[in-house]
């Protein structure tokens, strides 16, 4: 299986910008989110817990201890030699300016990192944090902003509780794009209320605006969330794996060669995955939406 024939991943786009494979070593901050804490709303967004995607390796220890637990582990197995150090758990950019500096140097000042992977909302990305983040680029290092839109459809991120609309997204992307960062869009794919269809829109408004990169995946429904209660009373519906395969190889067909996909598919942690089962098998996923790219 090789999906490259078809888009250029993230490891392709790292590789060949740096000469060598760039993995991504995920840090747990302990941030919060204004959908939490109540400065947007609380109980945060209906399908988050974020036990269920951020690695158990990541929820102990000082940010310079977890990277040098994984810089050991993924080097044992892959022979890597660069890293970026991965904000992932929460809103990353949420907190006060000297305190993100704070963490994002002890990050970049760890042996092996070239930069910063940094996932957030659009809603908590002010001016200070993205000139921040453009400085840390133009001193050589290697930066992402990932932005968690989920869905361009202000119906469906007021059903799912995002506390955001899309309006807020594309402000985020036209300021960072000032700046000259490079932009992640984070979709998700069979939200309440969304089909194959919905999730075209939203990939077709995303670039629209010019983003370089996107990372999709399914709705996954985890113990203790919102959704999860639902999906159990027979509120919601799972996404079929055949649908989601069709939506994914059609966002490939309709993107543009030099849009970089982060992520075709999720797959989330066992623990806490009650459904789709199918997320599990990754490469069965990966496998039939290569099909239908060569059918």
């Amino acid at each position: 299986m090789d999906l490259t024939r078809y888009v250029t991943t993230f490891g392709q786009a790292m590789q060949r910008k740096h000469g060598e494979k760039v993995y991504k070593l995920s840090v747990n901050a302990e941030f919060s989110c204004p959908n939490r804490d109540g400065s947007r709303g609380i109980g945060g967004c209906t399908f988050c817990n974020v036990s269920s995607f951020s690695p158990a390796t990541t929820r102990h220890g000082t940010v310079r201890e977890q990277i040098e637990h994984g810089r050991e582990r993924v080097g044992q197995l892959t022979g890597a030699r660069k890293f970026l150090a991965y904000f992932q758990a929460y809103s990353n950019t949420y907190g006060e300016l000297d305190r993100l500096k704070s963490l994002y140097d002890e990050a970049l000042a760890c042996d092996q990192v070239i930069g910063l992977a940094v996932g957030t909302r659009p809603d908590c990305v002010p001016d200070p944090v993205l000139d921040l983040l453009a400085d840390y680029q133009q001193q050589g290092k290697e930066v992402w902003l990932e932005l968690g839109l989920q869905s361009a459809n202000d119906t469906t991120l007021a059903t799912i509780n995002r506390g955001h609309d899309f309006n807020a997204y594309r402000d985020a992307v036209s300021r960072a794009q000032a700046r000259n960062l490079q932009l992640c869009t984070h979709l998700i794919i069979g939200l309440p209320g969304e089909r194959g269809d919905d999730a075209l829109d939203s990939f077709a408004r995303v670039l629209e605006l010019g983003v370089d990169s996107i990372k999709v995946h399914p709705l996954h429904i985890v113990k203790g969330t919102q959704i999860a209660r639902q999906w159990k009373q027979g509120e919601i519906t799972e996404l079929s794996m055949e649908e989601y395969c069709d939506t994914v190889a059609e966002i490939v067909r309709r993107a543009p060669p030099e849009l970089i996909f982060h992520r075709l598919h999720g797959s989330g942690t066992p623990d806490y995955l009650l459904a789709p089962q199918w997320c599990r098998s990754k490469w069965g996923v990966l496998g039939e939406i290569q099909k239908r790219l060569e059918g």
